[in-house]
């Protein structure tokens, strides 16, 4: 088929590329210019496609990057996999909105749409048919498909990927559905049909509830076992071991990516503004790992004071400005806010991380440098906050005059665990 996938970000470049290496003819539409030139030059982005896996398939012409509105003409099938971003606590769409109409000049008959992006209940149906229909004159369902499938993309992970990641599928319709499920069955080894949208919608939402709300626990614990005297990582350890009725989660310096802060608060936006009731869960799940930076900030001014040291006029080097361990993902970064607070307390804050290149939301004050045994050595305070396994453990270990590791990746004199 003549597939189109629009955004080629960390979902869509790994959609594009994979239904291109099944057979499909590709075009991977992108409104960054500067991302489709790389793209085009067989350089990717994400580390999940590596160039080598890229290069065959543009050499071969099954898949295209491109900016061009026009270049989605005659398409079989397209994706939406565009960002779903919060405004002020409101879910911002408009980037939904804006793929919508722009598949809806080219819509055929028996064409097939499918998004893909996080958000609310409702949305393929309420939001994206009509914009659809209004642009190609054709009505959803009689004359062409729509449906939704939740991405499930777990950048980073070499166990689950898009093949073997089961994919959840729906359809406005019988039709719809078996188009859509046509379609993944191509690209992955299972699909998990739902009834409606709406239900596939909420799995997602509800899949990313459960992180965020479970992290915040022991993210809560954590805070009120220091203050105990408890290791709470040994207790997390413990409780691990039991075969049933527990999962692990892990305490850290906040959540980051697009799932955790950001996709359960759609879920309690669109609570509150249909049923007029709070989601009180998310709520406090939000509150608990918003307030987690400065947490560990709180914990680096006490270890400073300790030392009969000020944070104002010392040398901190944050190691680990993504969100994720050996990934480039530095969306909704905690590192952000910890670099942050930290420079706004008069702290000279230095990041290193040898994924993250280019990220426009790291504070302009942050001198970024290499995690050398030398940056190390005079840096008044190392705090680990993404553990990359890139990074030198040993040489912080040896040379970092104070370490809080906010990952439980190191244990010594000079190391105090979050």
């Amino acid at each position: 088929m003549q597939v189109v996938v629009t955004g080629q970000g960390y979902v869509g470049l790994p959609l594009a590329v994979r239904a291109a290496e099944v057979g499909h003819q590709v075009v991977g539409y992108e409104i960054d210019r500067r991302r489709v030139g790389t793209l085009a030059g067989g350089e990717s982005h994400i580390e999940d496609i590596p160039d080598a896996r890229l290069r065959p398939l543009l050499a071969s012409g099954a898949y295209r990057p491109s900016a061009d509105p026009a270049a989605v003409v005659g398409f079989d099938l397209a994706v939406i996999t565009v960002p779903t971003p919060l405004r002020d606590g409101v879910p911002d769409l408009s980037h939904i909105e804006a793929a919508g109409e722009g598949l809806a000049a080219y819509l055929r008959p028996g064409a097939t749409v499918v998004l893909e992006s996080t958000t609310y209940p409702g949305t393929t149906e309420e939001l994206l048919a009509p914009l659809l229909e209004k642009g190609s004159g054709l009505l959803a369902g009689p004359d062409f498909h729509l449906g939704y499938s939740p991405e499930r993309i777990d950048p980073g992970n070499p166990a689950w990927r898009l093949e073997n990641t089961p994919k959840i599928v729906s359809g406005i319709d019988g039709e719809s559905l078996r188009a859509v499920d046509g379609f993944y069955r191509g690209l992955v080894e299972r699909t998990v049909p739902v009834s409606s949208c709406k239900e596939a919608e909420l799995t997602k939402l509800l899949e990313n509830t459960f992180r965020h709300v479970n992290i915040a626990l022991v993210n809560e614990l954590a805070v009120f076992a220091h203050d105990l005297g408890i290791d709470i990582w040994e207790a997390i350890d413990a409780a691990a071991t039991k075969p049933f009725g527990f999962m692990r989660f892990s305490p850290g310096p906040g959540v980051g990516g697009h799932c955790l802060p950001i996709d359960p608060s759609f879920l309690s936006w669109r609570v509150e503004r249909a049923l007029g009731r709070s989601f009180r869960f998310v709520e406090l799940a939000n509150d608990v790992n918003t307030h987690m930076p400065e947490y560990v900030v709180r914990r680096l001014m006490e270890a400073f004071n300790s030392r009969r040291m000020a944070v104002r006029g010392s040398r901190v080097l944050l190691l680990g400005l993504a969100y994720k361990a050996d990934t480039s993902d530095a969306r909704e970064s905690p590192s952000a806010r910890v670099a942050e607070l930290l420079l706004d307390f008069g702290a000279e804050v230095r990041g290193a991380d040898p994924h993250v290149v280019d990220d426009i939301s790291t504070d302009a004050r942050l001198i970024r440098v290499e995690a050398t045994a030398d940056e190390i050595a005079v840096s008044d305070a190392v705090v680990l906050l993404t553990d990359h396994s890139e990074f030198d453990y040993e040489a912080i270990l040896e040379h970092a005059p104070y370490v809080l590791d906010c990952r439980n990746r190191l244990s010594g004199a000079n190391v105090d665990v979050l």
